[in-house]
This record gives C-alpha cells, structure tokens and sequence, in this order.
C-alpha cells in the first residue's frame, strides 16, 4: 500500500465519519469553513466605566517634528556611510 492509497483510504474514512455526525448531530455541528486573510477584529465592550475614564483623560502623543537642520545633518551622515560602504566594496 502505498503513500498515496493510505491518505485517499484516510479521507474516505473522515468523509464517513463527518456525514454520519451531521445526521447525530442535526447538521449545525459541521464546523465553519474558514476564509483567506486575516481575521476580523473583535471589539470587546468595556468591562466597566472607570476602566473606561483614566484612557479618556490621557491625551494624545503629540505627533515629533524633524528640523530642516536634523534633515540635512541625517542625509549628510547617510551618504557618508553609504560612500565607506561603497569604497570598501570596490577594495
């Protein structure tokens, strides 16, 4: 018997037994199929107010500003790093 015959004989048997728990159990006892992607997210409901008002009183990170200066000083130390990489290269 060979590989291929063992898993036919195998989902012939789970195909049998699936039929026969759909007529015991009425036919809702079949399990949902499941889709491709990610799952919906499940949004729980607050347990209680109070955990609700100290997230409500918390204010927003106020979003960081980069200077023109810090830009350019970045850029600078990027290309710099990218020409030793590149010199080391073509040693």
């Amino acid at each position: 018997m060979g590989v291929s015959e063992i898993l036919a004989t195998i989902d012939h048997e789970i195909a049998q037994l699936q039929q026969a728990r759909a007529m015991l159990g009425g036919g809702a006892a079949t399990a949902p199929k499941k889709t491709a992607g990610r799952p919906k997210k499940v949004v729980a409901a607050p347990r209680k107010a109070a955990a609700v008002a100290p997230a409500a009183t918390k204010s927003a990170k106020k979003k960081r500003k980069l200077s023109p200066e810090g830009r350019q000083r970045i850029a600078e130390a990027a290309k710099k790093r990218w020409a030793a990489k590149k010199a080391a290269a073509t040693k």
